[in-house]
């Protein structure tokens, strides 16, 4: 039997105890466990709006909705797998790049251990040090990207690191097998237009949403399993990628996304991929009054724990 799992809602209220992410066990421990939902509070990044800080928070109350079977998946994960919520990174407000080195060396023991990260962030930033914690363990893995901005561009303010830059400096740092990555759902106005090309002159694949709309899910599913084959790969999703009427709860909205329900598709087509790690980013509460943003958020993440408990199934 696994050790960790989740509070039964039929036994115990929704609204009561401490939210953690589905009410699995707050604790420390590393062993006996296949997963662990881990919070990123930094939106120290951020270029816009700000409070990203607080979307750890936010996932994990609503999360006390999810019930423990999924359906079309067919799989009740906590009968294949364990999992834990960490609780939160340390991070350093105001100031990125310390706070950079705080969430690499924390996370990193969990990642030594064979424990399958779940990040909650925070602002997009945070995807560059989880990146280098799980290079540490696993050497540069393929990257599946979830977005409406390719946040490649060299610098902004003169200055190296936010949310905006953090997958340039993931290929300047060799953290990633460009050549197996994979930017997904890019729209909206751009800086100028020259702006797509640099992605792909880093050695991406991109496809726009306008372009997913043209080839249909099923071609898309398909470059996506061609570019990435057998390779680590980690998924990162930041929640623009979502059109702001199913997601205003953001920074950077851009209209003209997908809807809640083809995210969720999209998400079930890619769980045959060899994960290593998993991100949510850019929840932002205090633009997000109804939670549906959290809820898509927290829903992600019930595909990417059902995904882990898919795949040791299978294996």
């Amino acid at each position: 039997m696994n050790k960790f799992k989740p509070v039964d809602p039929i036994k115990s209220p929704r609204f009561s105890g401490i939210k953690s992410f589905m009410r699995l066990p707050y604790t420390k421990t590393l062993e006996e466990v296949d997963f662990a939902i881990i919070g990123v509070p930094s939106d120290a990044g951020a270029s816009f709006r700000t409070g990203q800080r607080e979307g750890p928070a936010a996932i994990r109350k609503i999360s006390a909705l999810l019930r423990h079977h999924n359906p079309i998946l067919g799989i009740s994960p906590f009968d294949y797998i364990s999992g834990i919520d960490y609780g939160d990174l340390p991070v350093v407000p105001g100031y990125i790049e310390e706070g950079y080195k705080r969430i690499e060396d924390n996370l990193f023991p969990l990642v030594d251990a064979d424990i399958i990260p779940i990040l909650l962030g925070g602002d997009h930033a945070i995807t560059l040090p989880e990146l280098r914690a799980i290079v540490r363990k696993h050497g540069p893995v393929a990257l599946l990207h979830f977005d409406a901005h390719s946040d490649t561009v060299e610098e902004y303010f003169g200055k190296p690191y936010n949310h905006g830059t953090s997958f340039k400096r993931a290929v300047e740092e060799k953290l990633l097998l460009v050549e197996n990555s994979i930017q997904i759902g890019l729209r909206g106005s751009i800086y100028s237009k020259d702006h797509l090309n640099i992605p792909k002159n880093l050695g991406f694949e991109v496809v726009t949403a306008e372009e997913i709309r043209k080839i249909g899910f099923t071609q898309l599913l398909q470059k996506i399993h061609e570019r990435i084959g057998k390779n680590k790969v980690f998924l990162t999703f930041d929640v623009d990628f979502v059109d702001p009427a199913y997601a205003p709860g953001t920074g950077t909205p851009e209209i003209g996304g997908f809807s809640s329900g083809e995210t969720i598709d999209l998400i079930r087509g890619v769980k045959d991929l060899n994960f290593v790690g998993f991100d949510v980013v850019e929840v932002l509460p205090s633009y997000d009054p109804s939670e549906i943003t959290a809820l898509l958020a927290a829903n992600v993440v019930y595909e990417f724990i059902s995904i882990i408990a898919y795949k040791k199934k299978k294996n």
